[in-house]
């Protein structure tokens, strides 16, 4: 049994949703409150140093990281939840799922936690942060194809569109400045398959937020 530690609506949901669309049985540790000193950091440093989410056990004892390494993990298993080699849609998929996690990723780290990289200027990196992820979700629109991200089948990549419209700016911005992403978005979060892990992970009561 693969065994995923991570936060309801954190960068685990993605993981949570990937599994789900592998049809893949996984157990969920909430590890809620781990970013700080005290019992939650103590459990998931004890597997993952860094202290990062989502950190996944797997059967055998073997720990992964990075969504982007358990996306290719679950396509070893699935390989219908990504386009054909071959294709371009292919070479789309290897794009998108590296240039999410290397480029909109670190806004993130370092908006959510100024303060550790910028002590004397906290504001100001959060708000650089920001404005430079709302051109890169504006870059994402422009790649996305439809009815799902890169075409009419579902892929790993709408596990990412679903999840991250929730956060930062918010779905309300998401519908006003990258309309086809948040159609995508809304698409996926009517897949009937994927009713209870959204719902687990608040993404169907968030996707309306401001």
């Amino acid at each position: 049994m693969l065994t995923l530690y991570g936060v309801p609506g954190w960068g685990s949901a993605i993981s949570e949703v990937m599994l789900t669309m592998a049809e893949m049985p996984y157990h969920f540790v909430d590890v809620d409150g781990f970013d700080s000193p005290g019992p939650q950091h103590d459990v998931l440093e004890q597997i993952n140093p860094l202290c990062q989410v989502p950190t996944l056990r797997l059967g055998d004892g073997t720990i992964m990281t990075e969504s982007a390494a358990i996306a290719l993990m679950i396509l070893d298993e699935r390989p219908d939840l990504a386009p054909l080699p071959g294709s371009p849609q292919r070479a789309l998929f290897q794009r998108l799922l590296i240039w999410i996690v290397a480029n909109v990723y670190p806004t993130f780290t370092y908006a959510d936690y100024p303060q550790r990289f910028a002590p004397d200027a906290p504001e100001q990196l959060q708000n650089s942060c920001i404005a430079f992820r709302k051109t890169l979700y504006q870059w994402l629109d422009r790649q996305l194809v439809g009815p799902y991200a890169l075409g009419d089948n579902v892929t790993l990549i709408d596990a990412y569109v679903v999840v991250m419209r929730t956060w930062g700016p918010r779905a309300v911005w998401f519908a006003e400045h990258t309309p086809r992403l948040s159609a995508i978005a809304d698409r996926v979060a009517q897949l009937p398959a994927l009713q209870k892990v959204l719902g687990d992970n608040g993404i169907l009561t968030a996707q309306n937020a401001n």
